[in-house]
């Protein structure tokens, strides 16, 4: 459940005196460690502004982050530049003020908290060119390495924000709940922070699902009395169970959060009563044998509940958590909870990093485990230099941080984690770049498996190599499903454009040929479309798609758009739109607009399916008929019949739209049942099929398919596919 902290008394504030304002922290340091935070608020207090209300306001978040971050144990410098961070935010101090009067240090975490700022670009995914803004997102990420106090403190601003988000308008309290669900608590657990994590969940939880939350809020009070009484006694049991065997415990009572529960809920589709963890426990003891010690204790009193028990101690989370979760009938037949760690994996699970700094403070070292916490952030910029654009970098970043992960082992047993539905080319990849490069096969559970095979945690991956191998493009594609991880592709990516220029401009003109004629497109100005991405020549063209620099679908899009004349753009007369508002066509899922009630047709010529670009022309007999932009007839009619042309758009329907594909292959037995297979496994529709096998001399055969796509990905998707079949020569849309 949501932990509201100790409120900032008003009048306090309006007294000024940072001495007082302390007492509301409620730390307990000596006077010595007192001192920057005293001379931070002491700024604070004397710094002129004309806007006194804002000042207030900041103030109160500086002393509730500053207490946030008390209850880590932080160190006085940190909680010092916590404590004035809101000041320096809203431009009420200078970072000159700063470092005149509380020294470099501080004002160099500060600095560092507000280029956290680009996070918000991760939630916001794009700037209005379509891409994230490469430098602040490193400037964010070295600050994040070099000192990852920066972190804790903006995570404190985070939670001291959703505090005050009840005086908040609707709109900022949705946008606010979702940026803390998307990048924050997702930031806090990777971390390793489980008291922030559950806070900032729980938070956001609360304001994006309101009703939700006070139902499970109202259950879980009205069984309080009954459910404290309960865990009470199993308390006693437990730590006099354990003084038998020598074992010193603290035992307490486990509050079970909000968001937690309805995560579950969700999971299991069951309501609030078959959640047994409602009912937990939590053991705390020395030493790791301890642990197993007081395992037994728990299995020996109650009966085990089967597929209820992880080890995290033997094989602990990628986030470095340790603990025994089991689930047991415990007395009166009610499922119970048991959590058993030693103290300092508690310390490490409810601090994260944040305990390295109260260890650093106290002269003991680093916590265990602190540079594998942050070790994936050093990774992520080392990628950098592998990565070609930013939007590289930001799914780098959203893998580490926000997405689940899957873990697999290697032969030797060590724990591997890829993204969700990683590859044995991605697990390659992750092993080392040059095994990837050289990667041939896979074995998953002593089983060879193909590289598209989809991974699942706990699987065991062997990788097969040769000695002289080396990427092949099509990893790069996508749709092919060789890949999950942009690191991988990245590291591929690398590798091409180390190759020979002039052998990527080889490589690279039939792929485009290739991809061109798969989607119609004849007769493209290539000159046009190397400028298009900046490149001086066709050459430089063919390279940078050669290398993988340049991704094929983008370059075909980019080339459709390019169809269109450019006399035909400046000397067609502008389509108005009616003033009318935007109606769905009946029964077809496409927006015209302006236009009320028209029946629609899609146009047998070009056959557009949802993801093409499309316009509407208005036919005498059938209505608005939907043609592709680049469609010769609707370009025709452009120039001789504008008035009739409609600017439509693809709804939201879920219909199924006809397309014609042809495909060139060498005959061979099963080659129809194969396609058939596959375009059943894709779970498209066949309308008709025809085959034409007279070129006998060169065993050739020619296969016409009428098929029914939901879009023009999934057309993609299914081209991709039927590509990979042996013996398939050529397959393109008509």
């Amino acid at each position: 459940m949501v932990k509201i902290r100790h409120n900032i008394d008003k009048s306090l504030l309006a007294g000024g005196e940072p001495a007082q304002w302390l007492e509301q922290i409620r730390l307990e340091r000596d006077e010595d460690a007192m001192t920057p935070l005293l001379k931070a608020l002491t700024l604070a207090r004397d710094c002129k502004t004309e806007n006194l209300d804002l000042k207030t306001a900041d103030i109160k978040q500086g002393l509730d982050m500053a207490g946030i971050l008390a209850s880590l144990n932080l160190d006085p410098e940190t909680l010092a530049a916590a404590s004035i961070y809101s000041l320096l935010r809203d431009d009420i101090i200078t970072a000159k003020m700063v470092k005149e009067n509380l020294g470099t240090g501080i004002n160099k975490l500060l600095v560092g908290v507000k280029k956290m700022a680009a996070v918000r670009s991760l939630q916001n995914s794009a700037s209005a060119n379509g891409k994230v803004a490469m430098d602040p997102l490193r400037h964010m990420l070295l600050a994040m390495v070099d000192d990852t106090r920066v972190i804790l403190i903006k995570l404190a601003e985070q939670v001291s924000l959703l505090h005050s988000a009840k005086d908040f308008d609707e709109e900022t309290c949705i946008n606010l709940a979702n940026e803390t669900k998307d990048i924050y608590a997702p930031l806090a657990n990777r971390l390793g922070i489980g008291q922030l994590k559950w806070e900032l969940e729980d938070f956001s939880f609360r304001y994006l699902q309101t009703e939700q939350y006070k139902l499970i809020a109202k259950s879980l009070a009205e069984k309080r009395i009954d459910r404290d009484t309960y865990i009470n006694d199993i308390v006693s049991l437990l730590v006099s169970e354990l003084k038998k065997l020598g074992i010193e415990s603290e035992t307490e009572g486990r509050a079970k959060h909000i968001y937690s529960i309805w995560r579950k809920m969700q999971r299991k589709n069951v309501g609030f009563e078959e959640i047994y963890d409602t009912r937990a426990v939590r053991i705390l003891v020395d030493e790791v044998q301890e642990c197993y010690a007081a395992l037994g204790v728990v299995h020996s009193r109650w009966p085990h509940i089967a597929k209820e028990f992880d080890d995290y101690i033997a094989t602990p989370k990628e986030n470095g958590y340790q603990s025994i979760h089991t689930a047991v009938i415990g007395p009166e037949g009610k499922a119970l909870e048991v959590q058993i760690r030693t103290h300092q994996m508690h310390e490490e699970s409810e601090h994260g990093v944040a305990a390295h700094w109260r260890y650093k403070e106290g002269g003991k070292g680093g916590a265990a485990g602190y540079e594998e916490k942050i070790a994936w952030l050093r990774e992520l910029l080392e990628w950098q230099e592998e990565i070609a654009d930013s939007d590289e970098l930001l799914k780098n970043f959203r893998e580490q941080v926000i997405e689940d992960r899957v873990y697999v082992f290697t032969p030797s047993g060590e724990v591997v984690d890829l993204p969700p539905r990683g590859t044995p080319l991605d697990f390659a990849y992750r092993i080392h770049t040059q095994v990837g490069n050289t990667c041939r096969g896979a074995k998953v559970n002593g089983r060879i498996v193909p590289l598209t095979f989809e991974l699942s945690t706990g699987e065991q991956v062997e990788v097969l190599t040769t000695k002289n191998g080396v990427p092949s493009r099509d990893w790069m594609n996508p749709s092919m499903g060789y890949l999950k991880s942009t690191r991988s592709r990245a590291k591929i990516h690398q590798y091409f454009r180390q190759q020979d220029k002039d052998k990527n401009a080889t490589a690279g003109k039939p792929i485009l040929d290739k991809e061109l004629k798969r989607q119609g497109l004849k007769d493209v100005e290539l000159l046009a479309l190397a400028k298009h991405y900046n490149y001086k020549c066709v050459e430089d063209l063919y390279a940078g798609i050669g290398a993988g620099d340049l991704r094929l679908h983008q370059v075909g899009n980019a080339a459709r758009n390019m169809m269109i004349p450019q006399e035909t753009k400046e000397h067609q007369p502008k389509i108005q739109k009616a003033p009318k508002p935007t109606k769905s066509v009946k029964g077809s899922g496409i927006i015209v607009q302006g236009v009320n009630n028209l029946l629609s047709t899609i146009a047998g010529c070009c056959k557009p399916v949802p993801g093409d670009k499309i316009m509407g022309f208005i036919s005498r007999t059938r209505g608005v008929v939907i043609h592709r932009s680049d469609c010769s007839h609707i370009l025709k009619a452009q120039h001789d019949n504008f008035e009739r042309i409609l600017e439509v758009d693809w709804g939201e329907s879920k219909e199924f739209y006809t397309v014609d594909v042809a495909i060139k292959a060498y005959d061979r037995h099963g080659l129809l049942r194969d396609i058939t297979t596959l375009l059943a496994n894709h779970s498209v529709g066949v309308i008709s099929l025809y085959t034409n096998s007279k070129r006998v001399s060169d065993m050739m055969v020619d296969i016409s398919l009428q098929i029914e796509v939901p879009s023009a990905d999934k057309l993609g998707e299914i081209l991709s596919s039927l590509h990979r079949l042996p013996n398939i020569s050529d397959v393109k849309r008509r």
